[in-house]
């Protein structure tokens, strides 16, 4: 192997895997690692083109700013080629964008300013507008705009597509992608429409996306809503090309994490949510067929982005995607159950700085204390505050010196209605089994529940 000098040097030349595990009906299925790209994800081709080209047509001078909207991953390949070379970084993101994306887009050093998921272009708050808006109130700032920039497809025309061509001997009956900016799709069928023509696309779309509509009936309505990060769009992005595809797949968030879990137990590769959907289309097609075909798809980021939500149990079962046999009684009601070892606990001699390291890590203010599997107090942040009061030294008392040992239980087999009263108090419900410590209830886990039986 050869010693590389940048690591720009080490984007593309992805390698291809076939998937010999899950089922792939009479098709050969093969997965191009994109998520072994230096930034995780395709878009690290994407981000590298982009910046070329604008300093290419002096629109980046050295020291200069760049501002982009992004799900994440295009974000995180400018700002891996952005500190390479020295510039400013600013990324408007929806709320929805998973923790673990976040701190590695600050760690690399860019701006990040969060913005609201839930709204549609033309609303002020809308990650595009917004970012839009920014780079025009910056002065020397550059929007390099991945949805209406030419160099986002040119990446894959000329990177990507030839390289899939040779890795699989110049034969690919069908690729399935997913269309966020669209530079996939249209970099792609603008090669193959010249070197391989009889090659067929078919789109992964989030359900909720409008994308799948506009490909089956040529019109689309009303955009819903959907989890997976990164592709599916509520407007057609101009880049796509998408009447270039032949067929739609839509798959809920639920199968794509699904599949996106599936894959890291059965062929070891860990993929996000993107990667997750695709592949089900994929899958979905291939079981489809009744002839062998030659089928592509993306493993199109890094699932240790997701690893405190889609590979994350608990809240998978927040979200309604996972769920436990239901008891009928207020078991039912709790998020993290003692008995499944999901429960963060304290003992009686342990220390309040063992305790608030403990509530910092999992982000909980307050933490039953357990004694022989029953809960014999709780101790929360003002519990803490009561009894340091600003004297560091106190923070080696044990947790029984400050912990409130008038702790309030229910049975699990009390009616739900006596949630109500406890949370009047402003306090949590402690559920028990003859005395056995099962977990807690808070408003957040009641609220959680009703919401996924209205799903349902």
């Amino acid at each position: 192997m050869s010693v590389m000098h940048s690591v720009s040097e080490l984007i593309g030349q992805t390698p291809v895997l076939q998937l010999h595990k899950l089922d792939t009906g009479p098709c050969a299925l093969f997965l191009k690692l994109e998520n072994q790209n230096p930034g995780g994800s395709i878009k690290d081709r994407v981000a590298l083109s982009m910046i070329n080209e604008a300093e290419r047509l002096g629109h980046l001078r050295p020291g200069g700013t760049i501002i982009e909207a992004t799900a994440g991953n295009t974000g995180l390949g400018l700002a891996l080629i952005a500190a390479q070379k020295g510039y400013r970084l600013v990324l408007v993101v929806p709320d929805k964008m998973s923790r673990e994306k976040i701190f590695h887009l600050r760690a690399l050093g860019a701006k990040v300013v969060l913005t609201r998921s839930d709204v549609n272009k033309g609303h002020p708050a809308y990650y595009q507008d917004y970012a839009r808006r920014l780079a025009q109130e910056t002065p020397g700032a550059f929007y390099i705009d991945q949805f209406n920039n030419d160099a986002n497809p040119l990446a894959h025309a000329t990177t990507t597509a030839p390289e899939l061509f040779e890795q699989l001997d110049g034969n690919i009956d069908a690729i399935v992608v997913g269309v966020g900016s669209g530079g996939t799709l249209g970099g792609l069928q603008a090669w193959f429409a010249e070197h391989s023509p009889h090659t067929e696309f078919i789109l992964a779309d989030p359900v909720g996306s409008i994308l799948a509509d506009r490909v089956e009936h040529g019109h689309y309505g009303e955009a819903g809503s959907w989890l997976v990060e990164g592709i599916g769009e509520d407007f057609i992005p101009p880049l796509a090309h998408i009447d270039g595809v032949q067929k739609a797949l839509r798959i809920s968030d639920a199968e794509a994490f699904a599949t996106a879990r599936a894959l890291l137990q059965t062929e070891g590769v860990l993929a996000g949510s993107s990667t997750g959907t695709l592949l089900a289309a994929a899958l979905r097609y291939c079981q489809a067929q009744t002839s062998p075909r030659r089928v592509v798809t993306f493993a199109c980021d890094s699932g240790n982005k997701y690893l405190s939500k889609m590979f994350n149990d608990d809240w998978m079962r927040q979200q309604g995607l996972l769920s436990r046999p239901e008891h009928g009684d207020l078991t039912d009601f709790i998020a993290l159950r003692h008995d499944e070892g999901a429960t963060v606990i304290a003992a009686l001699d342990d220390t309040l700085a063992t305790v608030l390291a403990r509530m910092r890590l999992h982000d909980f203010s307050q933490l039953p204390v357990l004694e022989n599997g029953r809960v014999v107090g709780i101790v929360d942040e003002w519990d803490l505050i009561r009894h340091v009061q600003g004297d560091r030294r106190r923070f080696s008392l044990p947790v029984k010196n400050a912990m409130t040992r008038n702790v309030e239980t229910l049975d699990r087999h009390a009616p739900e209605s006596a949630l109500s009263a406890i949370f009047d108090r402003g306090l949590v419900a402690v559920i028990t089994d003859n005395d056995r410590f099962l977990g807690l209830i808070t408003r957040s886990d009641l609220l959680t529940t009703w919401r996924n039986r209205l799903e349902q």
